[in-house]
């Protein structure tokens, strides 16, 4: 039998950096969820019903981003009832931060790589699934520093 593994991102370069990892698609029951903007519908043609879309948020519009960060939330403890992932693997941002920390209290092994774009700081995401995850890789040795317990797990590029 094999394991159902939630892949969760948000669009642009986070979601770039998660389907480096599709060759491990056919390794396991999978599932897609990355947030909906029209570079990346195109994705439904390829995965059919293995993709599925948050709304699309950035904190650069602070007046309704906590509104959708919330509708976000609580549509992604629908798809986390919906697919019961045994692992959540992210490689950020806040799209995946809801669904990391539901996964975590409802039994999920979350797995979060830290964004190869921030070499030097910890993102707000690191810093809130730093704690929780069960394995949080980094692609940066320098990154060993600020977050010591972490995996060096080279790039993913």
């Amino acid at each position: 039998m094999k394991r159902n593994v939630l892949f969760i991102s948000s669009t642009g370069g986070h979601l770039d950096e998660l389907m480096q990892l599709s060759p491990l698609f056919k390794k396991y029951d999978y599932h897609i969820i990355t947030e909906k903007t029209k570079s990346n519908l195109k994705l439904k043609d390829k995965y059919k019903d293995k993709i599925d879309y948050l709304v699309y948020g950035t904190k650069k519009n602070m007046l309704t981003y906590p509104f959708k960060l919330l509708y976000n939330s609580f549509k992604s403890l629908y798809f986390y009832i919906k697919f019961h992932p045994d692992y959540i693997i992210t490689t950020g941002t806040h799209t995946a931060g809801p669904m990391c920390c539901i996964g975590k209290i409802l039994g999920s092994k979350i797995i979060y790589i830290e964004t190869f774009a921030n070499i030097t700081t910890k993102t707000s995401t690191g810093k809130l699934l730093y704690p929780i995850a069960d394995h949080f890789i980094v692609q940066w040795k320098k990154k060993k520093k600020i977050y010591p317990k972490a995996i060096d797990g080279g790039w993913i590029y």
